[in-house]
């Protein structure tokens, strides 16, 4: 497997953030989707990974938009055949390494209450729940976490 920092604006690329919109959409009600779409993730503040097989398929991506004083993961996700085997885990800490590289000292992120495969891998990760920070609402479907860099 790959990971490397990559244009979002790719078909295969394009398909992975589809995929990962199918999977969260029925989960929660339209005004608690906080996504960002591929004109957002494409901005010169974003690093967007994309995660590779031996092939060359794209697998699984993340991103980590740089914000004054932490980094906030968006859009991560891996295509369920390749689950289990490690790829959030590499992604998220290639996205780490490259915005702790780019002076980032903090990582924050939002998910939903209906994601429990998400909130046990943050929290293995190291990440801690918070409050609510940035522009998002008081939502009771959203949860808020943070890992200190380093």
């Amino acid at each position: 497997m790959q990971i490397a920092i990559e244009n979002p604006n790719q078909p295969d690329v394009i398909q992975l953030i589809d995929d990962l919109d199918a999977y969260q959409k029925p989960l929660y009600p339209p005004e608690a989707h906080y996504g960002i779409d591929i004109a957002a993730l494409s901005a010169a503040n974003v690093l967007f990974a994309v995660a590779r097989d031996e092939v060359g398929t794209a697998v699984g991506c993340g991103a980590i938009v740089m914000e004054p004083g932490y980094g906030e993961l968006k859009r991560m996700y891996v295509r369920p055949e390749h689950r289990g085997q490690g790829v959030a885990a590499k992604v998220l800490a290639f996205l780490e390494s490259e915005a702790t590289a780019r002076g980032c000292a903090m990582f924050r992120l939002e998910t939903g209450v209906s994601q429990p495969e998400a909130l046990s891998f943050y929290a293995r990760s190291g990440y801690a729940r918070r409050e609510r920070f940035g522009r998002y609402p008081e939502d009771p479907l959203s949860v808020f976490m943070q890992k200190d860099a380093g």
